[in-house]
């Protein structure tokens, strides 16, 4: 019996597999994750240039109360444009998550499964107060 000859994506999945718990493995995984994460942003920044199309939040269109994660797409935007301040001010919870998924290859991933499902759901929890918060009084919603 003849055994086929691996495919060249059969091997690479293989070396992918192989490296996950390797320095070098996280470190590209970091930095797939970075630049992927850089051309969506370009690309969204030049697809708003283009064509804005206004608020996207459909609480916030309907009623014009803003939801959580109320600009996050702003953040994504102004990160492509290179406007790091503005895209922190936009929504600072979406920048720590971005940031979190981006080094969770280093360590943090394993910190965060290691957790009780009641801790993560408490940490979630907290994460969209403090953006539901923040958007509030960032949109001046609550303002005297």
């Amino acid at each position: 019996m003849t055994v086929p000859a691996p495919s060249f994506a059969g091997a690479l999945t293989t070396r992918w597999r192989r490296t996950a718990d390797t320095v070098s493995g996280a470190l590209m995984r970091v930095l797939l994750r970075g630049a992927g994460g850089a051309v969506a942003a370009v690309a969204v920044a030049q697809l708003h240039d283009a064509h804005d199309p206004g608020v996207l939040c459909l609480l916030r269109r309907f009623t014009g109360i803003p939801c959580p994660g109320c600009g996050s797409t702003t953040v994504f935007i102004e990160a492509g444009h290179g406007n790091w301040v503005a895209a922190l001010a936009a929504n600072p919870v979406t920048v720590a998550v971005a940031v979190g998924l981006l080094v969770a290859p280093l360590g943090p991933g394993r910190w965060w499964w290691q957790l009780t499902n009641s801790r993560r759901n408490a940490l979630i929890l907290a994460a969209l107060a403090a953006s539901w918060a923040w958007q509030l009084n960032r949109l001046g919603v609550y303002r005297p």
